[in-house]
């Protein structure tokens, strides 16, 4: 007989697994000896009390013994099967990748980017020299944005796909499987090179294929079909399907697309700062203590607010992070954030951003919004003087409108510059952090704190751009056989939900 319950362990018990059936047979009213197997669905901590616990969704097994079957996904082999383009190689581009070869397609992977392993020396050379090279940083190369950007893989994309094969997929190709239960699942950047390397290869020893340094600079139409691809301006890649999963950086793409005639659309997005505090404030807020016990992982928080007519709200929280700089382009400031698979750095972040709409922004051009994304992006690297150093104030000094006289200790490496925020982000983006942030703080208490950085520009939440596709088929309603996907096509945000969109897309094209 099987049953499934809710069980609640203090945090110290968690690993315990003698305290969890003793608690399961208290539950269940049952002897400890008739349960014979217990798996834990799903772990969430409870906060809401003083008494921080555990939540566990727990299968219990009463005098039955399980069948355990592990899920593993297996491949064919494609090498002389039709082929299917994906431009980026990112988690839609991988997962669109995997999907197609489940369903006998070949797929061509081409990447801008380098990979994970040549990736990371131009990593160091932007924040140690502040140095961007165009073609490879935080947003461009194997993996995309997320291979250094923290691999969250929280999401609300219920609908889209199945997000429990996404995650047994990662289990499979090196991630923990603590992904398949805890309630706000993370690998860390620390271990997804690793994981998106391991992609690479089931890809590669199926019969795909997977070309680095190789940039699509134009799209071969006939009539309104896409036949293939340019890379490089010299390389000419043919099929009759092309995914597109550039994500939401490639301003290029969108470029080139409005030059061709391609209908590309102009779409909101959210613009605002980073924020961060030491790690220790989010702690003693979030788990009411002094100190946080070494049983709890360092705390998490989400913020929203309605101000007027605006949302303003927390996005990408980061505990135990790092604030990163991810500009593609040498004179910008972009900043996001990270953490490494412990969360063990003294600080948290979070972007922390206002809904820019298309009345804020006039005309008709499709590219508006990008435009004025990048025009405050430039304002933010003159600001802080170059070298990708970043203008910065302290919260409640850029809420009392004062120039910070200092700043305090924070994690972005190319440097801080203290100055007044409101010259570089829009009256009304400035305006309604001013009124969000002290009650951020009457929400969490110690948040609202001259402790905690604004650091800007908190700019690539979500693409400025939408490339329209039909509901029903994936593609656009101009080019049969282009799939624009995932964040750089409008339609998801994050990993998981850009994976889901990537294998939706592989699908469509089988059953169109």
């Amino acid at each position: 007989m099987q049953k499934e319950i809710e069980i609640t362990i203090a945090p110290e018990h968690v690993s315990n697994e003698l305290v969890i059936l003793q608690n399961l047979a208290r539950a269940l009213k049952v002897e400890l000896s008739t349960i014979k197997h217990h798996q834990i669905l799903k772990r969430s901590i409870d906060a809401r009390s003083r008494k921080v616990i555990y939540r566990m969704q727990v299968r219990a097994y009463i005098d039955e013994v399980p069948t355990v079957e592990q899920t593993i996904f297996n491949y064919p082999k494609v090498s002389a099967a039709k082929t299917v383009i994906i431009v980026g190689a990112g988690p839609a581009g991988l997962f669109a990748a995997l999907q197609c070869i489940e369903n006998g397609f070949k797929p061509i992977v081409v990447e801008r980017g380098k990979d994970v392993k040549q990736r990371r020396r131009d990593l160091a050379a932007i924040n140690k020299q502040g140095v961007v090279n165009t073609e490879s940083n935080y947003c461009y190369g194997e993996g995309g944005a997320g291979t250094y950007s923290d691999g969250k893989l929280y999401t609300r994309s219920n609908k889209r796909g199945d997000i429990n094969k996404v995650l047994q997929l990662f289990v499979q190709h090196g991630a923990d499987e603590d992904i398949l239960i805890d309630a706000r699942p993370h690998i860390g950047t620390n271990k997804l090179p690793h994981i998106i390397t391991a992609i690479r290869e089931t890809i590669q020893n199926a019969g795909g294929e997977v070309l680095f340094d190789a940039k699509l600079t134009d799209l071969i139409i006939s009539g309104s079909k896409i036949k293939g691809i340019v890379v490089n301006q010299e390389q000419e890649i043919l099929a009759d399907a092309v995914i597109l999963a550039t994500g939401h950086s490639a301003r290029d793409i969108y470029e080139l697309l409005h030059h061709k005639n391609i209908l590309i659309e102009a779409k909101p997005f959210a613009l605002g700062v980073r924020i961060e505090h030491p790690q220790q404030i989010i702690d003693s807020a979030q788990y009411h203590c002094d100190m946080r016990s070494e049983f709890l992982p360092p705390a998490y928080y989400s913020m929203v607010e309605q101000v007027k007519t605006r949302g303003v709200f927390s996005f990408c929280m980061c505990p135990g992070g790092i604030i990163a700089p991810c500009a593609t382009g040498q004179d910008e400031i972009v900043v996001n954030g990270w953490s490494p698979s412990k969360r063990n750095n003294p600080f948290a972040n979070s972007g922390t951003v206002v809904q820019v709409t298309l009345d804020d922004v006039q005309g008709y051009d499709p590219l508006r919004m990008l435009n004025f994304q990048s025009e405050i992006e430039q304002l933010a690297f003159e600001a802080g003087g170059g070298n990708l150093v970043a203008p910065a104030q302290r919260m409640i000094d850029f809420v009392e409108n004062r120039l910070s006289i200092d700043l305090p200790k924070n994690s972005y490496l190319p440097g801080t510059k203290s100055v007044m925020l409101d010259n570089i982000l829009p009256d009304f983006v400035a305006t309604s952090l001013k009124a969000a942030l002290p009650l951020f703080g009457k929400k969490m208490k110690g948040y609202y704190t001259n402790e905690a950085i604004l650091v800007g520009v908190e700019s690539r939440t979500s693409s400025p751009v939408r490339i329209p596709r039909d509901k029903e088929t994936y593609q656009h309603p101009q080019i049969t056989g282009l799939y624009p996907c995932a964040e750089g096509a409008g339609y998801a945000g994050g990993i998981v939900s850009a994976a889901i969109d990537g294998a939706n897309c592989a699908n469509a094209i089988l059953n169109n």
